[in-house]
């Protein structure tokens, strides 16, 4: 399978739909998933074409990587998860439903069950607010 310049991550890296931006830089950008598994579910997204891992540039990995730990880290601080939980989908099989390399960090709590992956739309008032709470603790 080949790399689709237009997805809809695609689309969003270039400023055709809208997102709830967390940060950006020259390696990614990083913002709320609009479908949570949990309250303050991330993603970040390197803006290196790529499908998924499988085919990404191990420099283009080698960069992003320590932005994800960043990511992790602030969003541990801003949503007082008792831990955290890392993903990265490579196909559909595997459950990768934009086709688009990318990361989740997803919080955890204690006790509270994680929703389904792509499941429930958040509001989007609650993510504004996530994505400032978390931009800060960057």
């Amino acid at each position: 399978m080949s790399y689709d310049p237009d997805n809809i991550f695609a689309k969003i890296l270039k400023g055709e739909l809208p997102c709830h931006k967390v940060y950006e830089d020259e390696i990614a950008l990083v913002m709320m998933d609009i479908f949570p598994q949990s309250r303050g579910h991330t993603l970040i997204i390197p803006k290196a074409a790529s499908r998924n891992l499988l085919d990404a540039d191990p420099a283009a990995l080698a960069a992003v990587m320590p932005l994800v730990q960043r990511v992790a880290r602030a969003l541990k601080t801003a949503t007082g998860a008792d831990g955290l939980r890392l993903v990265q989908f490579n196909e559909a099989p595997a459950g990768q439903t934009v086709f688009h390399l990318h990361f989740h960090v997803i919080p955890i709590y204690d006790g509270v069950p994680l929703g389904a992956h792509a499941g429930s739309k958040a509001d989007d008032a609650e993510l504004a607010v996530l994505a400032k709470d978390i931009a800060a603790a960057l």
